[in-house]
């Protein structure tokens, strides 16, 4: 894409906003928490490290579906640990879940170094990251929005003294910027759509956690910064410095939505851990979709009760969300993120890459197929209290079933 296009092409280029670890400290203290110690913590106790893969399995072969016993798999994914927690479908697994307060791109790819962390939640450029600081991953399940340019991930948030009033303004401005991040997309795919490169404005490099950007806005370390559309953040600094000047901008017509699941190589060549990142991936359909169908019990369970926020605020968040999808076909979206490999090669001096090598297409249903299993389950325990009543209506005794069209025309005797 030139960088004198005025209405780009639709492009992936994010997910979520998400917590990260501060630094090493921060991880390594967690991580002990957990209970890992040995080796890679610098330990000499002796012990092999609990993340030791015994065996490699080939990345070209199929999914094993054999678990072995005491199969353990360390996963910074909170949005499905919570819906698992609500449902109890993680009660009865053959395998053993660890929850990890990881997710978001610095804070995984930290972990993935440590050898600390089996899956990953983020964005779609955390991985391409971390190809590039020479970590061997693969994604292993993709959703998006429905409605991405309806329901944007981002926004351009300016500070009070910016004087910014259109995207053209940003020339010259200091711009709060994270290179392995979806935000550090968003800024360059904003710029681009301008015609500006990042040689026209001053790029601050700063990660995007927490309430660093949000900051650096309100002390005027920086003019402008992505910030989540649907982020109370966003929502808490429109509502306390609007009045100063604060405003936000759409970034332009560009998708920036995709979230997904990725590990290590070394992880999938674990045969073990391979099968059971097989059954995973679908409960991680299964809670994408459950979440989907429950938006306000959602909005208890994660926002209220879990995040400590109103209910006002939780259905502030959902409205701005958008719906997602998990899509049973990877064909068009490779391609996709292939631009942003390329994009970000051009505008950051990397190396391009083929994006299909960095895809396990093994995978490509599998989060599919627990929508549907979600699915059938809703349609079934809606259908049996129908069918119980229909018993009532007729006098059939418990344990019959309702006639149906289907049997009427099997039997015209009916």
């Amino acid at each position: 894409m030139s960088n004198n296009s005025t209405k780009p092409a639709l492009f992936w280029t994010t997910g979520k906003l998400v917590a990260a670890f501060a630094g090493t400290a921060v991880l390594l203290a967690v991580l002990a928490s957990l209970g890992f110690g040995g080796s890679w913590l610098g330990a000499s106790q002796g012990a092999p490290s609990t993340l030791a893969v015994p065996s490699k399995h080939g990345l070209d072969a199929d999914l094993p579906s054999v678990i072995p016993t005491g199969t353990k798999l360390v996963i910074g994914d909170p949005t499905t640990q919570q819906v698992l927690k609500h449902t109890g479908w993680d009660k009865h697994l053959p395998f053993e879940i660890v929850w990890a307060n990881i997710s978001g791109g610095p804070a995984v790819t930290e972990a993935f170094q440590a050898k600390a962390l089996d899956i990953g939640s983020a964005a779609n450029i955390p991985p391409i990251h971390a190809i590039w600081v020479g970590i061997p991953v693969k994604i292993i399940a993709w959703r998006h929005k429905l409605e991405p340019l309806t329901f944007p991930t981002y926004v351009i948030g300016l500070s009070p003294k910016a004087e910014v009033k259109t995207l053209a303004d940003l020339k010259g401005k200091k711009i709060a910027f994270s290179p392995g991040q979806a935000q550090g997309v968003v800024v360059l795919r904003t710029l681009a759509g301008i015609g500006l490169s990042p040689k026209d404005v001053t790029l601050v490099e700063l990660p995007s956690t927490a309430d660093v950007y949000t900051g650096a806005l309100v002390s005027n370390l920086v003019d402008a910064a992505p910030l989540g559309t649907a982020g109370l953040g966003t929502k808490r600094y429109i509502d306390s410095y609007g009045a100063q000047g604060a405003r936000i901008l759409s970034h332009g017509e560009f998708r920036d939505d995709a979230g997904i699941l990725y590990v290590r190589n070394e992880t999938l060549e674990d045969p073990g851990k391979a099968a059971a990142l097989r059954e995973y991936v679908k409960l991680w359909g299964r809670a994408a979709e459950w979440v989907e169908q429950n938006r306000k019990e959602w909005a208890r369970i994660y926002y209220v009760e879990k995040q400590g926020v109103s209910l006002q605020d939780a259905e502030y968040v959902l409205e701005r969300s958008g719906s997602t999808q998990v899509p049973a076909d990877w064909t068009d979206i490779i391609p996709l993120q292939q631009e942003t490999i390329d994009f970000l090669s051009k505008h950051i001096g990397r190396e391009s890459f083929k994006a299909e090598t960095i895809f396990d297409r093994r995978f490509e249903r599998l989060g599919a197929e627990g929508v549907e299993r979600y699915r059938r389950d809703a349609a079934a325990a809606t259908a049996a209290p129908a069918a119980t009543a229909a018993r009532a209506a007729t006098g059939a005794p418990a344990g019959t079933r309702a006639a149906t069209a289907t049997d009427a025309a099997a039997d015209p005797a009916r």
